[in-house]
């Protein structure tokens, strides 16, 4: 597949870059070349019999995906410095004015 000078001057456009008239040939080549990489890639026959790459030894296989939850270090009781029925106590916010006067 070939890239003309016209279609580089269209891409730069698109792309809002400036390209001189001394750069277009080599743009248009350089195109060119990645068009003809891409067709080869698209030739490669895909299945999917094709076992996928996982780098490392064949032998390391992926652990099953669980949701469950993870057990705390401590509990929030000993976290917390007023704990009671499964709740945190925390003093008023009335508390923590202060009194004009």
């Amino acid at each position: 597949m070939s890239v003309t000078h016209d279609e580089v001057r269209r891409i730069a456009r698109l792309a809002e870059l400036e390209v001189s008239e001394d750069a277009l040939p080599l743009l248009a080549e350089q195109m060119s070349r990645i068009l003809e990489y891409v067709a080869q890639i698209n030739s490669v026959p895909a299945s999917e019999a094709v076992k996928p790459f996982v780098p490392g030894p064949d032998a390391v296989r992926f652990r099953a995906d669980e949701v469950k939850p993870a057990p705390l270090a401590f509990g929030p009781a000993e976290l917390a410095p007023a704990f009671r029925d499964g709740f945190f106590l925390v003093p008023k916010l009335g508390q923590f004015e202060q009194e004009e006067g």
